[in-house]
């Protein structure tokens, strides 16, 4: 074999394991900060929205409870953190984002906070295109325990059955209504679903602490969902 050829391989083989390193790393590596803590208690921080949909803010802030409860944890209820906060003059969650956050541990008692920043918001014809970062912060440390950004491209095509012009055209019609009918909270719950599956379990879920073993998602992933995602 050419002394060339093998250079060749060898870098070939020398990216590919770098590539795959990254990309299979262990929840235990990936969330070290949330295993090494082991936070009881969320407090849900009112969403940074950076869109010019004003209602994603309230919309997706509504549906964060679920899926982090699901995970094991125990969540703040949100219209007792809502108005606390807002009370407390806090509402505005990026002005905390880089801040000490021992103050909301002794208010509600949470070990950690969850800040969501919306970064992309639209909808056109069959698709509506979502791109939000999700940050866990320890209350006490102040360290981020699990981030993760992601692009959630959610279709809303309709495919109506019947072949020729007419179908075509009632298929056009029916995507350009559902695509306008589309709610913030269908497509923000299947977000907070599909990237929260990665979360490393709670002290009150049932799923066995091996877990952690499993390999962790993509901090930054993009993904085509539709209405039919569990």
């Amino acid at each position: 074999m050419k002394k060339s050829t093998i250079i060749f391989v060898l870098i070939t083989a020398f990216f590919y394991s770098c590539s795959t390193t990254n990309q299979s790393v262990l929840k235990s590596e990936a969330y070290k900060g949330m295993y090494a803590e082991k936070p009881l208690t969320v407090l849900l921080m009112p969403p940074i929205n950076k869109t010019t949909s004003v209602e994603a803010k309230e919309y997706f802030h509504s549906t964060l409870n679920v899926p982090i409860a699901n995970a094991g944890f125990y969540v703040i209820p949100t219209f007792l953190s809502m108005e606390i906060l807002k009370r407390e003059s806090a509402y505005d969650a990026e002005l905390f984002l880089n801040s000490p956050l021992t103050k909301f541990g002794e208010v509600f008692g949470a070990d950690v906070a969850l800040f969501t920043i919306i970064h992309q918001w639209d909808k056109t014809y069959g698709m509506v295109y979502v791109e939000v970062e999700y940050i866990i912060k320890s209350i006490k440390t102040n360290e981020i325990l699990y981030s993760r950004k992601g692009q959630i491209n959610y279709n809303t095509n309709v495919q109506v059955s019947g072949g020729g012009l007419a179908g075509a055209l009632i298929s056009v019609a029916a995507t350009a209504i559902n695509t306008a009918a589309t709610k913030y909270v269908d497509v923000a719950r299947i977000a907070n679903t599909y990237t929260f599956k990665d979360l490393p379990k709670g002290k009150y879920s049932p799923v066995n602490p091996k877990e952690s073993s499993e390999y962790a998602g993509p901090k930054e992933f993009k993904v085509n969902l539709n209405s039919q995602y569990r």
